[in-house]
């Protein structure tokens, strides 16, 4: 299926988003910083570090994304724990900026983040409710015998329950 390459996608489109987002941040930052604005009375100098630390900050939060999907595409596992929470963080993220360029930017800008907010929930829909390991890898699962079939060779029937279990079902007791 498409779940190694829509990883790989968004593992690209993260990362030159944080190069984008610091770039785009420093930049305003030194505008700020050489034009010596300043809004309704701030300091310009701390508008202009306020600025560039927000391009850094944004910058590492996308880079750190782009690094788990970057994972999960090498790995072709689903994300979990952190990992998983930085991803959907980054489709909130993505939606609520998209919400809010439709009106500031224009819809080209709100494209760009629905397609990128798409591409994330699509990443983290593609492996959901994926077993962790292929079931080639599965425990107690020996290569070539059939599901029904016991480990060990032992018949049809597996184990006494007759479900291709070892293990045997402890007797009944009477009161």
């Amino acid at each position: 299926m498409a779940r190694r390459p829509v990883a790989w996608v968004v593992s690209l489109v993260l990362f030159a988003e944080a190069l984008g987002v610091a770039a785009l941040n420093w930049f305003l930052g030194v505008v700020v910083d050489r034009q010596n604005m300043s809004l309704a009375g701030l300091d310009p100098d701390m508008m202009s570090t306020s600025s560039k630390i927000g391009g850094v900050v944004f910058g590492l939060y996308f880079a750190l994304c782009g690094l788990v999907a970057l994972l999960v595409a090498l790995r072709d596992r689903a994300p979990a724990g952190l990992g998983r929470v930085l991803l959907i963080s980054a489709a909130v993220v993505h939606a609520l900026l998209g919400a809010v360029t439709w009106g500031l930017v224009g819809w080209t800008a709100f494209l760009y983040m629905v397609v990128v907010f798409g591409l994330v929930v699509l990443l983290l829909m593609t492996y959901d409710g994926r077993p962790e390991q292929p079931a080639d890898d599965a425990p107690g699962v020996s290569p070539g015998v059939p599901p029904g079939a016991a480990p060990g060779g032992g018949g049809a029937g597996g184990g006494a329950g007759g479900d291709g279990s070892p293990v045997t079902p402890p007797a009944p007791t009477t009161p």
